[in-house]
């Protein structure tokens, strides 16, 4: 394999934060498919991991080897401490005037990057965010019980918050930097919730949002982290963004 990266000479215009807890067997393919489908950009990616014991970070060390160190950072957590401050940890070591966050399981495809920026540059948007509730979204390998839930979470949400995007609770997101900075010290939530929170609290704060769509495919390998106390949790969180947005 190639030593990747001709266009990222100088300062990356583009973060790319991708939280990691045992994404072994997925951490090197989502690595090899941003730098396929963004030849051209000027990116790095921030790799946090949250102590996998599974052998994670050794592969990302591997990857920096082919790809570079100033290319793929590892930003090491000692254990799993949340989605939301996960994204915090990578953003204080990103340099990117902009900032994408997604999933390492490879249910957020890399292919979309390239829409993402194009929607960004074109619209001057503050906050892109890819959507499965749109014509040309969907979601991939889920079966009807999985589809139902999380289609009425998102209604229920639309419904109590008037968030003014179409898909609350995805996380693959592109953000300007310094409005990634104000919204998110802003949040409190943890978890899944989080995603709804930043959205939401961006909407109050009167940021501009564009949609790009999106297909999301059930992870390829691994085991789902979302459970019943997510759920729970989701329900709690609609609650107090009700009352306190």
């Amino acid at each position: 394999m190639e030593k990747g990266g001709e266009a990222g000479g100088g300062r990356p215009e583009y973060s790319i934060i991708v939280p990691t807890y045992n994404e072994r067997l997925n951490v090197a393919l989502i690595v090899y498919l941003i730098f396929k489908h963004l030849p051209d950009a000027k990116f790095e990616i921030v790799i946090v991991d949250d102590g996998s014991p599974d052998g994670t970070q050794d592969i990302v060390k591997q990857l920096q080897q082919v790809y570079g160190e100033d290319r793929v950072l590892l930003r090491a957590r000692p254990r799993k401490l949340g989605l939301g401050t996960a994204y915090m940890h990578g953003l204080k070591h990103a340099s990117g005037e902009f900032v994408v966050i997604m999933d390492a399981d490879l249910s957020h495809h890399p292919k979309y990057l390239p829409s993402f920026i194009r929607k960004q540059k074109e619209t001057g948007a503050d906050i892109v965010t890819g959507t499965r509730y749109v014509s040309n979204g969907g979601v991939h390998g889920w079966n009807l019980m999985r589809k139902l839930t999380s289609r009425g979470a998102n209604v229920l949400a639309q419904t109590l918050l008037q968030p003014g995007a179409s898909d609350l609770t995805g996380s693959f997101r592109l953000y300007k930097r310094s409005v990634l900075e104000d919204v998110i010290s802003s949040c409190v939530s943890k978890g899944y919730v989080f995603q709804m929170e930043m959205i939401v609290r961006a909407t109050r704060k009167g940021y501009h949002i564009e949609e790009v769509p999106i297909t999301f495919v059930d992870r390829v390998f691994g085991i789902s982290k979302l459970g019943g106390s997510e759920i729970v949790g989701y329900l709690k969180g609609l609650v107090y963004l009700l009352l306190t947005t």
